[in-house]
């Protein structure tokens, strides 16, 4: 076996350290530039002025008792028909089936209009991939506003409330999907150009709540998506496959994932997530678990996470390659919630492991975290692969709190999904595996209290699995309380 070297330099910036800070500065001016000049906002495309109609005018009750399905559908149709414009929900309850957004419209659910999905199995197409409360289907120029709800009723598909995790309906005993998850998601874009969701609360999903799918060139901002902190994979937004993405100023706090990136057919560039205040029982930000293909030019920047089970997650397990992604200026507060939950109180974990033996082995490259706080009961993650390993990682001005405030125990490693599952491990305030690469500058740790002392380890690494290590303004204290 070939011999390797451990390297630890106390020294100034280097190459490496300037290539990320050019990775930064240019995702905040291709942000900048993107959400001012770049999205095309959803407008009519034909030679006629956009048109206005009221699903009342086709007959909506908005009693929340009948179906308005037909109605719905019936307004979009006319406002296609008529070359785009606007579907109008005035106030009241709209009960539905999945309904049809099509090119160029947007709907305009107004303040205390509800459009409420339907909880039965007949109420949502045969394919179980068509399974939303609104979807729309390589439309361009779409979206959603009005300052409005679109609620998912998901707390009808709870079996058993528990307050580690509820039980969930599941529709694959009718042979419609097979898995634990077969559920309708809220709200759906596939294959679509254009888009933009804003200034709209999305409420209650019993599945995924906002889902892009193959899309270019989205903007959403100014949404609040809430789902039931006890459901499970009620992610706030899953983001597939898409490029050119922009979410900012928005609100979410939910029981799943949050802002979720993942690539089943397709690569996933250029995600810009800003300005927004996130709670969750999973993951705050989680690149995976599904990456089959490359992520790369991602910035997260200025955002809150309270009370979350993880803050920062890459979670990589299918070949693709990670690269280029920024996180700055974050506060981030984690917890331990029940272990049924993916996570262990990490502020920040980066994981690259084959999910099971015929997974291809992904790398993750490029990674920038820069001005970020955490106050957490469970310190940092990084864990690369035999042939995957974490490289060119800089962590800059980074402030780290341990504290213990659960009575959940700690002592444990999550590799979930596969690799080696929970794993007993103690915990440390940076746990590292499988690095080639990493700068850590003006970074501080802070032990408070008794109960994370007999954790005795700031920095817990193997010199034969990691290498490259430059340390520069470290420090390490603790406090009684």
């Amino acid at each position: 076996m070939q011999n390797r070297t451990m390297t630890i330099s106390l020294n100034s910036f280097s190459i490496q350290s300037a290539t990320l800070i050019l990775i930064l500065c240019s995702a905040i001016i291709q942000s900048v530039s993107y959400t001012s000049s770049s999205i095309r906002l959803p407008h009519s495309q034909s030679r006629s002025p956009p048109v206005t109609v009221s699903v009342t005018e086709y007959g909506a009750t908005g009693d929340g008792v009948h179906y308005d399905t037909e109605p719905i559908q019936s307004a979009i149709d006319a406002c296609w028909s008529a070359g785009g414009g606007r579907v109008v929900f005035p106030p009241g309850n709209y009960l539905t089936a999945t309904v049809f957004l099509k090119s160029g419209v947007v709907l305009e659910v107004q303040k205390n209009a509800t459009v409420l999905g339907g909880t039965r199995l007949e109420d949502y197409p045969v394919e179980q991939n068509r399974w939303y409360v609104v979807l729309a289907e390589d439309a361009e120029d779409v979206g959603i506003t009005g300052g409005g709800e679109i609620n998912g009723q998901g707390l009808e598909f709870v079996v058993r409330f528990d307050e580690r995790k509820n039980v969930m309906v599941s529709w694959n005993q009718t042979g419609a999907c097979s898995g634990d998850e077969c559920r309708p998601r809220l709200v759906g874009f596939i294959r679509s150009k254009h888009v933009r969701v804003w200034d709209v609360h999305l409420s209650e999903p019993a599945y995924w709540c906002l889902h892009l799918v193959q899309c270019d060139n989205t903007y959403i901002h100014d949404v609040s998506i809430y789902g039931d902190f006890n459901t499970p994979n009620n992610d706030g937004i899953d983001i597939d496959d898409s490029n050119n993405t922009v979410i900012t100023r928005c609100n979410i706090n939910t029981g799943d994932d949050a802002i979720c990136p993942k690539t089943y057919d397709g690569p996933l560039y250029n995600l810009t997530a800003t300005d927004s205040w996130i709670r969750t029982k999973s993951s705050a930000i989680k690149l995976g678990s599904a990456s089959w293909f490359p992520f790369k030019g991602l910035l997260f920047n200025n955002i809150t996470i309270v009370e979350s089970h993880r803050g920062l997650g890459l979670q990589i397990r299918d070949g693709g390659n990670v690269s280029d992604i920024v996180f700055s200026n974050i506060n981030i507060s984690t917890r331990y919630y029940d272990p049924s939950w993916w996570g262990r109180a990490e502020p920040i974990y980066v994981t690259t492991c084959p999910r099971d033996n015929t997974s291809k082995t992904s790398s993750i490259s490029n990674l920038l975290f820069v001005n970020i706080t955490a106050n957490s009961e469970n310190g940092i993650f990084l864990s690369g692969s035999e042939n995957g390993v974490l490289s060119n990682l800089k962590f800059l001005n980074v402030n780290l709190n341990y504290k213990r405030w659960t009575s959940y125990e700690d002592g444990l490693v999550d590799y979930r999904p596969g690799c080696q599952g929970l794993v007993n491990h103690s915990s440390a305030g940076i746990i590292m595996e499988q690095i080639d690469g990493l700068e850590v500058e003006n970074v501080n740790m802070r032990w408070l209290g008794d109960r994370v002392r007999k954790w005795n380890n700031p920095l817990d690494f193997r010199p034969s699995s990691v290498d490259n290590i430059s340390l520069m303004n470290f420090h390490s204290s603790s406090f009684k309380q």
